[in-house]
């Protein structure tokens, strides 16, 4: 007898059984499957895109029962006393101690000796749950809830595709996804409350389901994954950033922990949030400091955001070095840039143009976010953007190189 066909339906519900259910086993009963039935569903609907659906209401309560728990433990944590830790986290901003980095990432293995490195991603600022309206910015770019869906499926698809089908000898100990803070675009300005997509606790569910989902695939495409996180400027609950528990007034920070509990028991993933606004670790002998970039301002409409960046940095490198904590690569976002060098990383949006960016006459950038290679002798060897809108090119096709037509050249 035939096997069944496999539908767009079954697919659907192989990725909210999942999201709905927390677990394969759980997922694959409620379905009446098998487990390996289930998991082959599950991996072939990854395969073709599919995200799970907006959580359900019974999830949703849920989750709200336990971002109120998170919140009562921190009201209820006593104070701290000015200790070497309290200097550390609250004055230089840094985590009261380093995470224990899993053995692949500082240790090149022999199996992989011909690996390309370990691949790093940057994840930051997709301002999730606000809207761009396309007309107020001559129709240059949308965004809302349906987009942001649209766009973070491209960039995990992307990513897998760019590290798996576009270098020599695939073969990576595993992957970092960098954090790097304003996944809300939260509640900030009046504007913002007032067309933003939904409120910010279903964003916060919402952005938490879709976040899952890709490091899980991530996982199941490179094995181990090391996640450093930061918090961003955006999704705080306070009129103004703070300097003194800025993690705790953060809707990043929420996810990051929401995100961290579900996967406790998959010892695929490492986590690493620190409770200041930096996060210092090592890919083999590289160091690198993530933080969003909210603490530099000024530029201008000539050099962009290249002048407070570089200053910045400069200022960091010095702290750091007074304090022992060198580094060798900055990787921020805030800026919605994207800028790869070797000393400085700086991220694009998933948001892309809007209408801030459109009245400040600021230069016109597309959604994208940053990839690279860390080799475990050369440092970064390969950079290479994610856009996550497929660009559509109407002209027509010409040899791999051309000269336009000009008054001075002709095209044969």
């Amino acid at each position: 007898m035939a096997a069944k066909k496999i539908t767009d339906k079954d697919l659907q519900a192989a990725v909210d059984a999942l999201r709905t259910h927390g677990t394969r086993e759980a997922a694959a009963h409620a379905l009446k499957l098998n487990r390996t039935t289930y998991v082959h569903r599950l991996n072939e609907a990854r395969r073709n895109g599919f995200l799970a659906a907006v959580t359900t209401p019974d999830k949703v309560d849920s989750l709200k029962v336990e971002v109120k728990s998170l919140q009562a433990q921190l009201k209820s944590a006593q104070k701290e006393q000015l200790t070497t830790s309290y200097v550390r986290k609250f004055i230089f901003g840094l985590s009261e101690e380093q995470t224990a980095l899993p053995n692949w990432l500082i240790k090149p293995s022999k199996k992989n000796s011909k690996s390309p490195g370990v691949p790093s991603a940057m994840w930051s600022d997709w301002h999730w749950g606000e809207v761009v309206s396309a007309p107020e910015i001559a129709d240059k770019n949308e965004f809302n809830i349906k987009v942001a869906h649209k766009r973070a499926r491209q960039l995990f698809q992307s990513t897998v595709d760019l590290l798996q089908n576009y270098t020599v000898n695939p073969d990576y100990p595993g992957v970092v996804i960098n954090l790097g803070g304003d996944m809300v675009t939260g509640d900030i300005h009046e504007e913002l409350t007032n067309t933003n997509d939904m409120p910010i606790m279903p964003t916060i569910i919402d952005l938490f389901g879709v976040l899952a989902e890709g490091l899980e695939l991530m996982a199941d495409n490179f094995g181990n994954v090391f996640v450093p996180c930061v918090t961003g400027n955006h999704g705080r609950n306070t009129k103004k950033i703070q300097n003194k528990q800025r993690h705790y007034t953060s809707f990043d920070w929420l996810v990051y922990q929401l995100l961290a509990k579900h996967f406790a028991d998959d010892d695929r993933l490492t986590f690493y949030i620190p409770d200041g606004p930096d996060a210092i670790y090592k890919v083999f002998n590289h160091t690198y400091l993530l933080t969003h970039g909210d603490q530099f301002r000024g530029g201008d409409g000539i050099i962009g955001p290249i002048g407070p960046i570089m200053r910045g940095d400069n200022k960091k490198r010095s702290r750091n070095s007074n304090i022992g904590l060198s580094y060798d690569t900055m990787v921020i976002g805030h800026f919605h840039t994207l800028m790869m060098l070797p000393k400085l990383i700086v991220n694009g949006s998933l948001k892309g143009y809007d209408e801030y960016a459109y009245s400040g006459n600021f230069s016109f950038e597309v959604p994208a976010q940053a990839l690279w290679i860390t080799h475990p002798e050369l440092g970064i060897t390969i950079s290479m953007p994610v856009y996550t809108e497929r660009k559509t090119n109407n002209e027509k096709a010409t040899n791999w190189i051309s000269i336009p037509d000009t008054k001075y050249h002709t095209v044969t």
